[in-house]
């Protein structure tokens, strides 16, 4: 039921994902959300998201910020990292991640979405066929609209891992099945 807000991917941050792997198997642009992914909601670039950036742009990735958030907080977050933006995207609309591949000339096979919120970041992206990551927040203080909506993830999240403990139990099942009734040829 809860399955097309199922992320791809979860990880601890936005920091932790291995791009340089992501580069080797054939991705070539990366969409990040900004608050709560990046930094916490509403600061500006820091050291690390301006390093990522740079690291980025060093592998040969096209990056762009999409966001929700209007043209000010978007441009003025993006000064120090100069890269492509999508304001007012109205994340999960599709629009905006398509605007956002057609400036980085990309397609959704070679594109990677990074964000913090299901219902509008992942959702999205699934909508559209990206890879993508749920990270976890940065910051557990949020506005309301936003407080409201991680309640109703966590019951999807909930589910999500549910889900994944069974593959992985159907897994080893599967290789224990394997071992037993099929031994290697001498």
């Amino acid at each position: 039921m809860f399955e097309r807000f199922f992320p791809d991917t979860t990880v601890t941050s936005t920091y932790a994902i291995d791009y340089k792997k992501l580069y080797e198997d054939g991705y070539r642009g990366i969409l990040f959300d900004i608050d709560n992914t990046l930094v916490e909601h509403g600061m500006e670039a820091n050291q690390k998201a301006k390093e990522l950036f740079a690291y980025l742009k060093k592998l040969g990735f096209e990056c762009c910020l999409i966001s929700n958030n209007k043209k000010k907080r978007v441009h003025t977050f993006n000064e120090a990292i100069g890269v492509h933006t999508v304001f007012n995207a109205h994340k999960p609309a599709k629009k905006g991640y398509y605007y956002a591949m057609e400036l980085m000339n990309t397609r959704p096979e070679t594109t990677v979405f990074v964000g913090d919120q299901l219902f509008t970041d992942i959702f999205g992206a699934k909508r559209i066929g990206l890879k993508n990551f749920l990270v976890k927040p940065i910051n557990e203080r949020e506005e309301i609209q936003i407080v409201l909506k991680r309640k109703l993830e966590r019951i999807v999240l909930k589910e999500y891992r549910m889900k994944k403990r069974k593959e992985k139990r159907n897994l080893k099942w599967e290789k224990k099945k394997d071992k037993k009734y099929f031994t290697p040829a001498p």
